[in-house]
Parts: C-alpha cells; sequence; structure tokens
C-alpha cells in the first residue's frame, strides 16, 4: 500500500467544476495560460468582461481546494537548503516555438510537498534531470526576486507562477492515479520502446513512443535487471528525463513489476522519516496564549501519517527534573522556530520544551495534516507567534546537531 497517494490531485476537471459551481477564482479547466476565459453572466442576461484571477495565496492560510495551476518540466537546478528550484518546462501547443524549453524558478511553500518513487521526499531526494509534475501558485505581489537568465531574455508564460505547493516523478504521478504503461514493443537495435498508458487496466490514450539508454536502469523483482528484459505486454512504470525534447522523452528508470515498485517505494519511505525525525516534524503556529504560555500548532501534510502516531509517546529514558519536583504527567516534546524554508536555528539548543496537552485531528485541507497539536512551553519565545513556521521533537526523538549549512543561527 503506497502512503500519501490517495486524494491529493488539485487539478479540477471541468465537469467537476460544473457540477460543484464554478470557483471565484480561475482554474486550469479554463484551458492554457493565452487560453481567453468566456464572459461571466450576471443577472437578468447581462454580461461582464471580468474574469476570475488565478488565486492568490493568504498568509497563514491553506489555500482551497483546485486553485493551484499545473506545470511539468524537468529539474535542472536546486537548492536543497532554502527550497528553491528550476524547471526547464515542458513544450505544449499552447506556446509559440519562443517560448520552449525556458526555466521557471519557484520555492517551495513551507506546506509545499514533494514525492519520489511513491512516498515523500526531500528536495534533495530528487535527481537532476528527472521530469516533474507540479502544482503552482502566483508569486506574491511584493517578490522581486529575478527571473532566471535566458537567451535573449525570453520568460516562459509561465513565469509569474513561483510559489511550488505540490512535486512529483512520473512514477508518483502514475501511481497516484493508478495508472500503467503497457509495453507494446521494445527494439534494442533502435533503442526505442513503445507503450500506452493505461488507467484501472483500460488504454487511456495512443501508444507514444521512448528512448531507451544503455544506462537505463531496469528494476526486476528485489533488483537490477537488463535491457533484454523489456518485453512485450509487460506493464511498467517508468521515470524520464529530456521530456518533451526529443520526443516522448528518455527512460531513466524503469520497474518492470509489483515487487520493484514496492521496495522503492518503501526505501524511499524511510529515507523520509529519518529525513523528518532529524529536524522536526514542520508546522505552523495557529494560536497563542501568553499568559498560561499555551501555542497551537497546526503541521503541514506531505509527512508520512504514521510519524504523528508518535507525538505523545512519553519518553521512558528521560531524566528527572533537576530540582527534584515529580516529572511531568503529559509527554514533554521540543519546540523549534524555523523560517519559511522549514530550516531551523540551532535546535540542539534554542529549541523550548513543552508538554503535549493535546493532540486532535481538524478537516484536512490542502497542505494540511489534519493534525492539530497544543502545548505548554515551559519559555516563551519571540517566535511563537501565530502564522510563523515551527518544528516539534517529539519526546521520544533524539536531537542532533544538524550540518552547519542546515542551521540558520549566526548568519542573521
Amino acid at each position: 500500500m503506497r502512503p500519501l497517494l490517495v486524494g491529493l490531485s488539485l487539478v479540477v476537471t471541468a465537469s467537476l467544476l460544473h457540477a460543484a459551481g464554478a470557483p471565484k477564482f480561475r482554474t486550469d479547466a479554463g484551458g492554457s495560460l493565452e487560453a481567453k476565459l468566456k464572459k461571466v453572466s450576471k443577472a437578468k442576461g447581462k454580461e461582464s468582461t471580468d474574469v476570475p484571477q488565478w488565486f492568490q495565496l493568504v498568509e497563514g492560510q491553506f489555500p482551497p481546494e483546485g486553485s493551484a495551476h499545473a506545470i511539468s518540466g524537468e529539474l535542472i537546478q536546486m537548492n536543497h537548503l532554502e527550497r528553491t528550484f528550476q524547471l526547464r518546462v515542458d513544450r505544449n501547443d499552447s506556446q509559440d516555438r519562443g517560448a520552449w524549453d525556458l526555466p521557471l524558478g519557484a520555492v517551495m511553500l513551507p506546506y509545499g510537498a514533494i514525492y519520489y518513487h511513491g512516498s515523500p521526499a526531500a528536495i534533495q531526494d530528487v535527481p537532476l534531470g528527472t521530469h516533474l509534475h507540479g502544482l503552482f501558485y502566483v508569486k506574491d505581489a511584493n517578490d522581486k526576486t529575478p527571473s532566471p537568465a535566458t537567451w535573449y531574455n525570453r520568460k516562459t508564460p509561465e513565469i509569474e507562477f513561483r510559489r511550488c505547493f505540490r512535486l512529483e516523478d512520473d512514477f508518483t504521478s502514475n501511481t497516484r492515479q493508478q495508472q500503467l504503461w503497457k509495453i507494446e514493443s521494445v527494439d534494442l537495435a533502435a533503442m526505442k520502446l513503445n507503450a500506452t498508458l493505461q488507467a484501472n487496466g483500460q488504454a487511456s490514450g495512443q501508444p507514444k513512443s521512448f528512448d531507451l539508454l544503455t544506462s537505463t536502469r531496469v528494476m526486476q523483482g528485489r533488483g537490477f535487471g537488463e535491457l533484454k528484459a523489456l518485453q512485450a505486454g509487460q506493464t511498467v512504470l517508468f521515470n524520464l528525463t529530456w521530456g518533451t525534447l526529443y520526443g516522448s522523452g528518455r527512460i531513466t528508470d524503469i520497474w518492470l513489476d509489483e515487487t520493484s515498485r514496492q521496495l522503492a517505494t518503501a526505501h524511499q519511505l524511510e529515507k523520509h522519516r529519518n529525513h523528518i525525525r532529524e529536524r522536526g516534524l514542520p508546522g505552523w503556529i495557529t494560536a497563542v496564549e501568553d499568559e498560561p504560555q499555551l501555542v497551537t500548532v497546526t503541521f503541514f501534510g506531505g509527512v508520512d501519517p504514521k510519524l504523528f502516531d508518535e507525538l505523545a509517546i512519553k519518553d521512558p529514558n528521560a531524566p528527572p527534573p533537576k530540582d527534584g519536583s515529580p516529572p511531568p504527567a503529559e509527554p514533554q516534546g521540543g519546540l523549534a522556530v524555523a523560517r519559511e524554508s522549514l530550516m531551523s536555528y540551532d535546535p540542539v539548543n534554542d529549541r523550548k520544551r513543552g508538554g503535549i496537552l493535546e493532540v486532535k485531528k481538524i478537516p484536512v485541507e490542502p497542505g494540511s495534516s489534519g493534525v492539530q497539536m497544543k502545548l505548554k512551553m515551559d519559555m516563551m519565545l519571540e517566535g511563537y507567534r501565530p502564522k510563523r513556521i515551527v518544528r516539534f521533537y517529539p519526546p521520544t526523538w533524539k536531537v542532533i546537531a544538524l550540518p552547519r549549512e542546515e542551521q540558520f543561527f549566526g548568519r542573521e
């Protein structure tokens, strides 16, 4: 069973929008960025030239369902410390030729999620050159970040979409939508593979031709296979590079069976769990009561749900209070202030202890885990303010010093 892959898509189809009533913001159902939306009808048959605009994010609030814009492309640059990256945007029929292959620079939202091989991931888990599918929002009105340098100062039509809500590789995208590729033919002399996308066992679209490389990794069973193991009739998943540059793209990795796919997902899941346990669960503060020193934290999504099961487990190895008082009745965790990039300052020394008074489920929103926690802090910090980003270490998690480059302390 692959984690976090059900019900995560924010791209709303035109039929669903019609059934639920058109939202107050523009969506991908309106067509390409260059498409002219139909006039909005008003009462008594009058028409207005007003059209809905793309949704503008609100600080401290999660976005509504279906409000993001889908963009796909290849990862060509990243800064994993600040969670920024560049995609070479895929070619599509709505673009002029002069807009082909241009970069989009973007930053992951604090609650933005990344998935790789069907499991949550950090951006550094994704190799450069990987073809990705993303959901984006327009940049903040005050964002003056320069656009990536391009040839003759050309800009991709997607240039305003600088804030990323979600990134996923082809493996994850297909798995989430319950899709597999059925191999129609393999020509190892020409290094070509023809395959048809299938959804729930039914063909979806026409066959496509993909390039094979001598370096293409073949995953079969619990190990590696060879290119000669590719056979017509197999249902497979694969990741691509050079998507839309020369045809459909080049296959970098291909998984021939369910065993190999499950292993890839399980390995990435453990890598994600280790990453979060060493850096803390990310979220933001939703309420503060200064006098009793109470802080309420809502945790972000894009995290393995099983990690939240460890929130309120008391640490049997916790040392007794130094003043000789009885041990606290509630589990004690650590709360560290973090930046928009989720980078903390010096969590070993600057996190403060808090007793976990309550952990509860709340309605799930896009970007939210649906898990909220109330803490009684031993000491309040200036960073414990509504809308501020924090990272929480449950009682049983060992807090270790992160590599220097991952700590913002001393750079202020």
